[in-house]
C-alpha cells in the first residue's frame, strides 16, 4: 500500500516535520548561529587549543573502548538470557535496564565509591597495580556501565526470532557449534549488534552525569569534552561552550553517518546472500 493512500498521512507528516523542527533542528541551527558570533581566529583558537584537543582524544578514546567491550559482553549477556533457563533470569533481565533508569549522577557517585582507593574493587586493584578512580580506565568503565543496557536490548529480540530449524539444519549438515555461530547465527545477529554499539557509542560520546564523578576532572588527563563544555558554560563562555559543541556534534554526525553506511551494506549483503 502507497503511504500516501494511508488515512492522514499529510497531517501526521506536517506534525512529524513540525516536532523535529522545535525540538532538533531549530536547537541546533541556534547552537552553529551562537558560535557564528566568533570570528574564524577565535573559534580556531578554542577548538584547536591544547586543552581541546586532548579532550577530544580522550572523549573519542573511551567512547570506541568502551563501545567496543560492551558490544562483547553485551552480546554475551543477551546470549545467556535468551538461550539459557535459570533460577533468577527475570531479575538478571530486568537489572540489565537498571543503568537507563537509574539517575547517571547517582550511578557516577556509586561507581566512584566502588572504584576509589578505599572502595570494595578500588582498594584490591590499587593493591594490584591498578588504578581506575580518576583516570582514563574509570571513564569507561563508566561509559561501559551506561552503554551495555543498548546492545543487550538490541539484540535480544532478534536472537528470540531466530529460528532453531536453522541451527538444527547447520548441525544436520556436520556444523560444529562454533562454525553454526559463527556461520549461520553471527551474521543474521550482525546489524542488530552494530545498531546497539552504535546507540552505546552515541550516549558514550555525550554522557555527562556518570564521569563527572568517576574522572576527576583533570584538564589535559581525565577531562572529556562534555565536562569542559561544562567548565566553559560555569564561567559564562557560552560562545567558547557552542565552539567546541559544533566540533562535537560534527564528529558525532560523520561518525554516526559512517556506522548508518555500514549497517546498510551489511543488511544488502545479508539480503543478497539470504536471496
Amino acid at each position: 500500500m502507497s503511504a500516501r493512500t494511508l488515512p492522514g498521512f499529510r497531517p501526521a507528516l506536517s506534525f512529524t516535520l513540525l516536532y523535529l523542527s522545535f525540538m532538533v533542528l531549530i536547537p541546533l541551527a541556534g547552537l552553529f548561529l551562537k558560535s557564528a558570533e566568533l570570528t574564524w581566529a577565535q573559534y580556531w583558537h578554542i577548538v584547536s587549543g591544547p586543552r581541546a584537543v586532548a579532550s577530544y582524544a580522550l572523549t573519542l578514546g573511551t567512547s570506541a573502548t568502551a563501545a567496543g567491550v560492551t558490544a562483547v559482553f553485551g552480546l554475551l549477556v543477551a546470549w545467556v538470557l535468551v538461550r539459557y533457563p535459570f533460577p533468577g533470569h527475570r531479575i538478571v533481565d530486568a537489572i540489565v535496564d537498571l543503568p537507563l533508569a537509574l539517575p547517571t549522577a547517582v550511578a557516577g557517585i556509586a561507581l566512584t565509591a566502588l572504584y576509589a582507593g578505599n572502595g570494595w574493587l578500588g582498594a584490591p586493584l590499587e593493591r594490584a597495580g591498578f588504578k581506575v578512580a580518576f583516570t582514563p580506565l574509570g571513564i569507561t568503565v563508566a561509559l561501559i556501565f551506561i552503554g551495555l543496557p543498548f546492545v543487550v536490548r538490541t539484540v535480544q529480540p532478534v536472537l528470540q526470532d531466530l529460528e532453531p530449524e536453522v541451527e538444527e539444519a547447520a548441525a544436520s549438515l556436520g556444523a560444529t557449534r562454533a562454525q553454526t555461530f559463527w556461520k549461520v547465527i553471527f551474521p543474521a545477529i550482525l546489524p542488530a549488534l552494530v545498531t546497539g554499539t552504535t546507540l552505546a557509542f552515541a550516549r558514550a560520546l555525550g554522557e555527562y552525569g556518570s564521569v563527572v564523578f568517576i574522572s576527576g576532572n583533570l584538564p589535559l588527563k581525565t577531562e572529556v569534552t562534555t565536562l569542559l563544555i561544562m567548565t566553559k558554560l560555569e564561567q559564562y563562555d557560552y560562545r567558547g561552550a557552542t565552539a567546541l559543541a559544533t566540533v562535537m556534534l560534527g564528529l558525532s554526525f560523520v561518525l554516526l553517518l559512517a556506522i548508518n553506511m555500514t549497517q546498510a551494506w551489511l543488511r544488502r549483503r545479508n539480503g543478497v546472500e539470504g536471496a
